[in-house]
């Protein structure tokens, strides 16, 4: 088993290859949809350096096996093919975040001088023992509940005011749809996506622009908008982010862009849809619930309580 430093996105095709092999082998919720993996790609791509903060370990035969990011807060994941799992990879990735972030540290302490956190699914008791034999603890601050539907159910017609539409991102609103991000996840660390880095996801493996659904106003405002992501080896699809201007709140379209994303996906073959959403979000999981999703698993965070250095 050998390990390297990301080497550009070149690499992504591998990375997202693993998850899909490793899903159809163990069941949905021990492995990262593709969709989500690719925006916590982004995420380090707009405002970290993937070359840095991005490790992969291959067998001996060059095949990828597992890989960790090292995110903002700090934060990370990894992920292990079934066969190698608890081989000393997640050890490996370990030592390699704490080096890192103690290195970050010295340079950068205001940015990088919280605890570093990680996460579990609650039905992964290795992992999450993994975790707390290294320190951490579950914190409940950015829990999040995850939701699976079946698209073979009924999917309801939407009903937005008069004069407005829902589509596919049309070419000329990028900046649009970059500052509709912007609105709604700003000033969390994710929602700080400029045009440029709009354009960079849109460059991304998986990427599809007809998943990319916005719900659009008679003056040409996107006023709420949904990315959908395509897992084709087990037929599962990813709501992304999803979200509506402040503006635009309760007024159906949030809802419109999620129903029409999800009749894409069915027909482009997916046969179950999933969605995340924190585990407060008392606003979004009646809303998912409406459209026929039910929980179907949580993912739990956690803090390294001793990884604070003292004031």
């Amino acid at each position: 088993m050998t390990s390297r430093l990301y080497e550009g996105e070149g690499d992504l095709p591998a990375m997202r290859s693993l998850l899909m092999e490793a899903r159809s082998r163990t069941g949905d919720w021990h492995y990262a949809h593709v969709g989500e993996f690719l925006f916590t790609f982004l995420m380090v791509a707009c405002h970290l350096d993937p070359h840095k903060h991005i490790r992969l370990w291959h067998d001996d035969s060059g095949r990828l096996i597992g890989y960790a990011i090292l995110g903002e807060d700090p934060a990370l994941d990894w992920q292990v093919l079934p066969e190698f799992e608890w081989s000393g990879l997640e050890a490996e990735a370990m030592a390699w975040a704490e080096a890192s972030v103690a290195e970050l540290r010295l340079h950068d302490p205001a940015g990088w001088g919280g605890p570093l956190v990680s996460g579990a699914r609650q039905d992964n008791p290795r992992r999450i023992a993994f975790l707390e034999e290294h320190g951490f603890r579950y914190s409940g601050r950015f829990a999040e509940v995850n939701h699976l539907r079946s698209l073979a159910e009924p999917i309801p017609e939407p009903a937005i005011p008069d004069g407005c539409v829902v589509r596919a991102l049309a070419d000329g609103e990028i900046a649009e749809r970059a500052a509709a991000h912007r609105d709604v996840w700003f000033p969390w660390s994710d929602g700080n996506v400029s045009t440029e880095d709009y354009v960079r996801l849109m460059g991304l493996p998986g990427y599809e622009r007809n998943l990319d659904v916005v719900a659009v106003t008679p003056d040409g405002t996107i006023a709420a908008f949904v990315q959908g992501w395509l897992d084709p080896v087990n037929r599962i699809g990813d709501l992304g982010e999803v979200g509506a201007r402040p503006a635009y709140r309760r007024r159906g379209f949030t809802r419109a862009v999620l129903l029409e994303c999800m009749r894409r996906m069915r027909a482009r073959g997916m046969e179950r849809v999933c969605v995340s959403t924190g585990e407060t979000n008392d606003a979004a999981r009646p809303l998912y619930e409406s459209i026929g999703f039910r929980v179907d698993n949580r993912y739990l965070d956690f803090v390294q309580r001793d990884s604070k250095p003292e004031a």
